[in-house]
């Protein structure tokens, strides 16, 4: 049985976790997964691995929260150098970091938004390799 292996990375007002081992995990480790990510109303993405809980959080809290609920995983994070980056300017994320969307919401953009600012969203999306 193999043990989840958990990426985290903290964002201004959320952080995501990408599981790098999904595929070589039993039915019941991720229901646990995905019942930890309902509970806390995050979004899992699995064409990409990964969740997105909207909450501010520190990484030994995460492990924390883990270890209480018994989920058990090895668990690193994943640190983002604070740059200028562009932010959004339209829509109700408007004023966010590039950096800081959702991979479900950079992939609806990708396919449907034309707007002046494309050049930032097809940026990051290569940033992430989606």
């Amino acid at each position: 049985m193999a043990r989840a292996h958990l990426v985290f990375t903290k964002h201004a007002n959320s952080y995501t976790v990408h599981i790098k081992n999904l595929e070589q995990l039993t039915v019941p480790e991720i229901k646990a997964l995905e019942a930890f990510v309902a509970v806390r109303n995050g979004l899992f993405d699995f064409n990409t691995y990964k969740f997105t809980i909207y909450k501010k959080l520190e990484f030994n809290e995460f492990v924390f929260l883990l270890k209480s609920i018994n989920i058990d995983a090895y668990c690193e994070e994943n640190i983002i150098e604070k740059t200028s980056q562009p932010r959004v300017g339209f829509g109700q994320y408007k004023g966010m970091q590039y950096s800081d969307l959702t991979d479900s919401y950079m992939l609806w953009l990708k396919a449907n938004y034309r707007g002046y600012e494309r050049e930032f969203v097809d940026a990051e999306l290569k940033k992430r390799n989606l």
